[in-house]
């Protein structure tokens, strides 16, 4: 069975638009996919009305969300999917959050001209306005690195985000800068409230230091255990870049805690060319994930 529940588009950083990824689905014979672009829901209405090409995908309403990630831990990515899109609380929410990535951005666009680098946003002139590098309202690194890549400032996206975008990148070059992050009891709140279900997506990255050593599987379920008692629903435990030992051993901590297990592959389009659309697993995997999105 195919599916895919961690999926961007032209309403944040991917490339492709929400009602092509929902007829490629069709086409492709997937059972589900959610559409999860970052801190909003402007794509969902096209994602979810656009004609079905002769497959009968199910498609769920999504957001990625940055949240304070607990301590000890660095990244915590959290999708909330069967949400209403329309729900007041959450687009109120949603304001806010956008709201901190454009304070953000602006901090970053001020260490690249620290730089030397004449990067703008909102001058109208195509050579150098960020803004022309994002399809929608929401601006992200991505975005960023297209631009440096184009001009001329890094080879590809990756070196992009390497010599200037990550916390880690090196210091005479590192523009990054860190954003809002709501709390998880918050998150976790209004995406209820939305109706939805909140998944902890990706998380071999909630450590930076596991990207090297390898995730500390007997600290992420200890945590874990936590955060299904504070309003968790899931775990995105097949994932398109985990190691086969990965996937076997979130699936077990998932089943332990008992969290409701999911998969994704983080499709960006041409902004992450090597990830393909579409997580394959087992009906046996998936269908208490669809049965708590009443799908089926």
């Amino acid at each position: 069975m195919k599916v895919d529940f961690h999926v961007h588009s032209t309403a944040s950083d991917g490339t492709e638009r929400p009602a092509d990824l929902a007829r490629a689905a069709d086409r492709a014979g997937f059972a589900a996919m959610a559409l999860t672009d970052h801190d909003n829901c402007d794509g969902t209405a096209e994602f979810l009305q656009a004609p079905h090409d002769g497959g009968g995908t199910r498609r769920v309403a999504g957001v990625e969300l940055s949240i304070e990630p607990g301590t000890g831990f660095d990244k915590f990515h959290l999708l909330a999917l069967g949400i209403d899109p329309a729900h007041a609380g959450l687009s109120a929410f949603l304001r806010r959050i956008l709201d901190g990535r454009n304070a953000r951005n602006a901090r970053i666009i001020a260490n690249f001209n620290r730089l030397g680098i004449p990067m703008r946003a909102g001058t109208g002139d195509a050579r150098d306005d960020i803004l022309l590098y994002a399809h929608g309202e929401v601006l992200a690194r991505p975005h960023f690195a297209r631009w440096l890549m184009v001009h001329g400032y890094a080879p590809n996206i990756r070196e992009a985000f390497a010599t200037y975008l990550l916390p880690d990148s090196p210091a005479a070059t590192r523009c990054y800068e860190e954003r809002y992050h709501p709390s998880q009891e918050e998150t976790f709140a209004v995406v209820h409230a939305a109706g939805g279900l909140c998944v902890m997506a990706h998380p071999k990255y909630w450590r930076r230091d596991w990207k090297d050593v390898g995730p500390d599987f007997a600290a992420a379920e200890r945590e874990l255990a936590r955060l299904k008692e504070a309003g968790l629903d899931g775990l995105e435990a097949r994932y398109q870049a985990n190691t086969p030992e990965e996937d076997v051993n979130f699936t077990r901590i998932a089943e332990r805690v008992g969290l409701l297990k999911t998969a994704g592959s983080d499709f960006h389009g041409a902004n992450k060319p090597t990830i393909p659309l579409g997580m394959d697993v087992e009906e046996s995997f998936i269908a208490p994930f669809l049965a708590a999105l009443n799908l089926i």
